[in-house]
């Protein structure tokens, strides 16, 4: 067989004009289309966003996602784990498994045989729910460890896992500058989204959330004031050092 016959074996990967591919600095991939969108490869995803189209997630196929985002629908077939996803539908067909903290979505369709963990509307009715169950949480089993890395996270360095206390000013700072631009009503809902996300993060102290969000949720605001920038260079300097 000739290395032309081979080749034509392969199938042709196109990528739409007006696609961005990244990878952050925790080797997460991040893929923002105008079209619609099929993962067949499992992945560990920072970002998977159509901006006009649908997502399909495929049968046999695990991702693990900060966020996910479709102006259309949300496939899955196969199995996910995710921050967010956010899409007018979202369809978890026969067999789909979907472990979603944040979902936001007008219709939310569910086969017989699929499974759907978690599904808050949003990040306050999520700490509502753990401060009505804190007592819970504190009595699980000594067997489940809390604090034990997910799919999420587990690739941020150990190194942040503690504050270091000589550079906490750093966050206290930048959470002071985030609680007042937040009052700001110049901000798009995107833009706010994001930021309240980081800021969200912050109160409680989540050094490997923090670390793996900050900087594509700044990225989201078009015109930052000052204080963002100051903000942004606190997170940046804690980081970094």
């Amino acid at each position: 067989m000739t290395a032309a016959a081979d080749q034509a074996n392969f199938p042709t990967m196109i990528i739409p004009k007006g696609t961005e591919i990244r990878v952050n600095a925790q080797g997460q991939l991040s893929i923002k289309t105008p079209g619609n969108l099929v993962i067949q490869n499992s992945g560990n995803y920072s970002e998977l966003e159509s901006t006009a189209g649908s997502i399909r997630i495929e049968e046999n196929v695990n991702v693990d996602a900060v966020s996910i985002k479709a102006a259309q629908a949300c496939f899955i077939q196969g199995t996910v784990t995710a921050w967010k996803v956010h899409a007018k539908r979202i369809a978890l067909e026969d067999k789909a498994k979907a472990f979603i903290m944040l979902q936001e979505s007008e219709t939310l369709e569910l086969s017989r045989n699929s499974r759907l963990v978690g599904n808050f509307a949003s990040e306050k009715e999520l700490f509502l729910m753990m401060g009505k169950f804190s007592g819970q949480l504190k009595e699980l089993p000594g067997s489940v460890d809390v604090h034990a890395p997910s799919p999420l996270t587990d690739r941020v360095p150990a190194a942040i896992a503690a504050p270091r206390p000589e550079d906490t000013e750093h966050l206290r700072q930048a959470q002071a500058l985030m609680e007042k631009e937040l009052a700001r009503t110049d901000l798009a809902p995107q833009e706010m989204e994001a930021l309240r996300e980081v800021l969200f993060s912050l109160r409680e102290r989540n050094l490997q959330r923090i670390a793996s969000v900050y900087r594509q949720a700044f990225a989201e605001v078009r015109n930052p004031s000052e204080a963002l920038k100051a903000a942004y260079e606190h997170l940046e300097a804690y980081f970094r050092g």
